[in-house]
């Protein structure tokens, strides 16, 4: 029992909840649009389930590990790194410990598949990032710095700040190449085309 002055919300500790009760009444948050839920609030982990299917373009700059279990379906990883793409596959009953700041991009394509994602809170000061890569050349396009509050609420604001932009903020510094945004198919079909090796590892 707390004998702080604040005392900690009844969301926080507590018995142990049934998880398979938990992802019954989620379960319309673990698909698009928003795909992901926070299991408890206001704790020291960051403990989220996010369910698939879901194509990212963003790359994620976790000031903190970030750990991984893919419990049911499949799933993957994309990281970039010095120009070039990887994919890190997480199977079904794999858990994974992504260190902190590689840049990393979670790709769901299997309807109904779920993973626990793990990570720390982040005190005022310590910042996430997100960022856009060009699929032409793998240059860095735009990267979006946050002060993370709520990660089911802050993530699609930042995203809308990249997605809304203008063509001209989205074009390439190196190659001149426009990202396209929302259209993550494109995206991903051009990266395949010139990083092939990251789509048939």
């Amino acid at each position: 029992m707390s004998t702080s002055a604040n005392p900690v919300p009844f969301d926080h500790y507590g018995q142990p909840l049934s998880f398979s009760k938990w992802l019954d009444a989620n379960s319309a948050r673990l698909k698009p649009p928003v795909g992901n839920q926070q299991i408890w609030q206001n704790s020291d982990l960051i403990c989220t389930v996010v369910g698939g299917p879901n194509e990212r373009t963003d790359f994620h700059d976790d000031p903190y590990e970030e750990y991984f279990h893919q419990f049911k379906g499949n799933a993957s990883v994309m990281v970039v790194d010095r120009g070039k793409f990887e994919r890190i596959h997480l199977r079904e009953g794999d858990i994974f410990l992504m260190p902190a700041h590689v840049r990393h991009s979670p790709q769901r394509p299997e309807p109904g598949s779920l993973c626990t994602v793990i990570e720390r809170s982040r005190p005022a000061g310590v910042v996430d990032a997100f960022e856009w890569y060009c699929a032409a050349c793998g240059a860095l396009v735009v990267r979006r710095e946050v002060q993370l509050q709520s990660i089911v609420e802050d993530l699609p604001r930042t995203y809308a700040s990249f997605y809304d932009s203008s063509e001209v903020e989205r074009t390439c510094p190196q190659c001149g190449q426009i990202h396209p945004g929302r259209d993550w198919r494109s995206w991903h079909g051009l990266c395949a085309q010139r990083f092939s090796q990251a789509y048939t590892s």
